[in-house]
């Protein structure tokens, strides 16, 4: 009200002139406001119209009609939204925010009545007319009576209110006209409904208006006397309690004089229900009902009443007892399996093998599988065909990165915002207590101060244990022991042995060539076409096409690079037929180098980098996949140093220094000066230099490149070898054959060297149909691998040679 009187004081109000309405005014609607005559109020503007309505009334007489609309969330208003009595209204100031909406202080002046409205853009305008105030001589008796009585009334009101200030009593009382009396009192009352106050703006006979006026009053006397009372009773009772349960016991009394019902009680029982519903074991429910009895007794404005519903709601949600029937056909599971993979036999097979005994035994614990393989070879996708055989539900969770236990075992409530773990929230959005549930990338979880987030999975993967796992926030247990957990990896050495030793590993190897066709015949080729846009008739594929794509524009383990080529492809083809050509495109080999460039990758490549003697082509493992190593050593003048480079780890740089060392001692059978070392620089070096290397495999690779460089006699540029080797010139086996064999066939190689030890692995790993194109020597000494691996010198050295040659072993065709 301070305001109000300054303005009064200040400003000069149209109020103390006689005011002058035009025909036609434009009309501002207002939202849950009534504005009364010879009152100021502040005003916020924001709908376009109304913003372009002010600044238009700003700039010329700053006058407006404005009415209060019927329903508050109407944006449109027509006449119809509006009520037909309002009130003409002077804008006294207008300042603008920087969002572009405005705010007013503006003052009533007189009663409008609404006639017609003439235009709606911009903004409404209408035709309207004063609407005079009715008044009888015959009424001034009971006029003054009403005046007095509203005057009491009023004067308890704000008494008993503590939201009116008592500077409206003074100014009501210096108020002698009867009807602005009324407007003044109903304009000051922030409890009373809208409609009430567009009732008293409404009705134009002054006696009339002070009856509703007087009616409104001696209702709000009422709730305020009552409300009161209320207040008095509650604070006898909880005398120095804390304010949040004083007023929910006001709450409470006021419900009761209402007769309205508990809305907490009815929220209790419902809970109650659910709990008895929904299946839980009997020692977690009765911790849920403990729960919810201390629910019952905790005010709602309670901060700990929020953390408590929300507990109750997780352990509700969660699938206690709910579980997705599976159908076990054995026939049926692995068509799904193979028709949404093509290879991956070893895998396949091992997921019948716990289809049958749960068949046999449907009480059986699942396995924990753990995938491991390169990228792209379609560890995640086989774990939703796993779930779409077995028609159960499949739930998917990346631990990439993931540094928190938390994130596994979740909060503790105590903690704001405190959740489940992932496994929790995982089941809660299955809906089910049997779902394939994967953890995918667990190579890569990470730790921090905050804890080990693979020590906490040892519970979850052990099927010993996880059928009482106890998360954080729920801190009740839950039955995991129904789910498949399945997890990937791209290499097992990051994963902890505890963790490792609990899971079963299942590899998968690299694609051969004619299983990516497969792939990209059955799978990649329809998914692209149809993500581009394309239909079969549009566009087709060769198998000649497909493996020049193969062989030219992707060296990998798995198909994602093909079937990112495939997509360049289609999207040639689109952007052709988006032009206007719409002639069926057949991809032919010639096709495909005219679409996407030259081959990234030439055959001819290995056979050029070789012809020069000190050139040796290892293969070695990644978690990529099997991938060619090319070994470069040449010999200058110096005082017997050897110098390695290629970013060589420490495993692999002793390995070279192990080949030297055979080397030297065999120099007599090998047809080189014995004292060789001592006035030469021997420099290894492994291209790639960016790229970090170690690890034992190439040690068969490294000394046949300085046995060539040393006897001058080139590698052969057809054969690739691996194998680690010992001081005493013996091959030892290594591992990830089967990849370094994929790499081999994908860079033009079929001719390779391997330990005699890993012949048992070849024979395992590798198909029959693999093997076929393959020429693979089995060997036990570097003297074998030198006899297969160099080209004929131009006189044979010494007998020695002879003698090893004797000596190879296993060759297979």
């Amino acid at each position: 009200m301070t305001d109000e009187r300054e303005l009064l004081d200040n400003e000069d109000t149209v109020a103390e002139r006689p005011v002058s309405i035009p025909p036609e005014l434009p009309i501002l609607p207002l939202r849950d406001t009534v504005l009364f005559p010879n009152s100021f109020m502040p005003l916020a503007v924001a709908r376009e119209s109304s913003v372009r309505l002010i600044e238009e009334a700003i700039a010329t007489d700053r006058l407006v009609g404005v009415f209060t609309q019927l329903e508050p969330g109407t944006e449109d208003p027509t006449q119809d939204d509006l009520y037909p009595i309002g009130t003409a209204t002077h804008i006294h100031k207008m300042f603008k925010l920087p969002d572009g909406t405005l705010r007013l202080i503006v003052q009533g002046q007189v009663r409008l009545q609404l006639d017609e409205v003439l235009e709606t853009q911009p903004y409404i305008k209408a035709r309207v007319h004063q609407a005079d105030e009715l008044t009888s001589d015959d009424d001034n008796l009971e006029i003054d009576a009403l005046q007095r009585n509203i005057k009491n009334n009023f004067q308890q009101v704000v008494s008993l209110s503590p939201l009116l200030s008592d500077d409206l009593q003074a100014l009501a009382g210096n108020i002698t006209d009867p009807g602005k009396l009324a407007d003044f009192i109903a304009s000051s009352l922030a409890t009373i409904q809208t409609s009430t106050k567009q009732d008293v703006l409404g009705t134009l006979d002054v006696r009339e208006r002070m009856e509703t006026l007087n009616r409104t009053l001696t209702k709000e006397l009422e709730v305020l006397e009552l409300g009161s009372k209320i207040q008095s009773e509650v604070q006898s009772e909880v005398g120095k309690s804390q304010r949040e349960y004083l007023l929910r016991e006001q709450m409470k009394a006021i419900q009761k004089e209402l007769g309205e019902t508990d809305d907490q009680a009815k929220e209790i029982e419902e809970l109650r229900e659910k709990i008895e519903a929904v299946g839980m074991p009997e020692s977690v429910q009765k911790e849920a009902l403990r729960e919810l009895d201390r629910l019952s007794r905790m005010p709602v404005a309670a901060a700990e009443y929020t953390v408590s519903r929300t507990y109750l709601d997780w352990l509700v949600a969660l699938p206690w007892d709910v579980r997705t029937e599976e159908v076990i056909d054995l026939a049926r599971n692995k068509q799904v399996l193979d028709d949404d993979h093509s290879g991956l036999e070893k895998v396949k097979d091992r997921i019948l093998e716990y289809l049958a005994v749960r068949k046999l035994n449907p009480n059986v614990k699942g396995p924990i599988l753990c995938f491991v393989g390169p990228p792209g070879v379609g560890k995640t996708s086989l774990a939703k065909s796993i779930a779409r055989s077995l028609d159960r539900k499949f739930v998917r969770v990346s631990l990439g990165g993931m540094r928190d236990e938390a994130e596994i075992r979740g909060h503790r409530r105590t903690y704001i915002g405190a959740l489940p773990g992932q496994v929790i929230q995982g089941l809660r959005r299955a809906e089910s207590k049997n779902p394939v549930f994967i953890l995918d990338e667990i190579d890569k979880l990470g730790a921090d101060f905050r804890g080990d987030p693979a020590s906490a999975l040892l519970e979850v993967l052990d099927p010993e244990q996880n059928n009482t796992f106890r998360d954080h926030y729920l801190d009740v247990p839950f039955d995991l022991s129904e789910v498949l957990f399945i997890t990937t990896a791209n290499v097992l050495d990051p994963i902890a042995p505890p963790l490792r030793d609990r899971m079963e590993v299942l590899e998968l190897a690299g694609y051969t060539e004619d299983e990516k066709l497969q792939i990209a015949t059955e799978h990649l080729v329809a998914r692209q076409v149809e993500n581009h846009g394309l239909t079969a008739e549009k566009i087709t594929f060769t198998d000649d096409a497909l493996r020049a794509v193969i062989r030219g524009y992707t060296r990998e383990a798995g198909v994602r690079n093909l079937e990112r080529e495939i997509g360049a492809l289609c999207r040639k083809v689109a952007r052709r037929h988006a032009e206007g050509n719409d002639q069926p495109v057949s991809i032919a080999p010639e096709t495909v180098a005219e679409l996407l460039g030259v081959p990234r990758f030439e055959d001819e490549e290995v056979a050029e980098r070789t012809k020069n003697p000190g050139v040796a082509l290892g293969l070695a493992w990644t978690p990529a996949g099997g991938e060619v190593l090319f070994v470069e050593a040449t010999r200058m003048p110096g005082k017997g140093s050897l110098t390695l480079t290629g970013h060589l780890g420490d495993v692999m740089k002793e390995s070279a220094r192990a080949a030297l060392s055979w080397f030297r001692g065999q120099t007599a059978t090998y047809g080189v000066d014995a004292e060789f070392y001592q006035n030469a620089e021997l420099h290894l070096h492994v291209p790639s230099g960016a790229i970090p290397k170690d690890g034992p495999s190439a040690g068969v690779t490294m000394a046949t490149a300085l046995a060539s460089e040393l006897t001058g006699r080139p590698v052969r540029g057809d054969v690739a070898m691996t194998g680690e080797i010992t001081l005493s010139g013996h091959v030892l086996p290594v591992g990830g054959i089967k990849e370094k064999v994929l790499a081999a066939r994908r860079h033009g190689v079929f001719e390779i060297i391997l330990p005699k030890q890993n012949e048992k692995h070849v024979i395992e790993d590798l198909s029959e149909e693999l093997r076929r194109d393959l020429t693979l020597h089995f060997v036990s000494t570097i003297a074998e691998v030198l006899e297969l691996a160099l080209q004929p010198a131009a006189a044979r050295p010494t007998s020695d040679v002879a003698d090893a040659a004797a000596h190879v072993h296993g060759t297979v065709q």
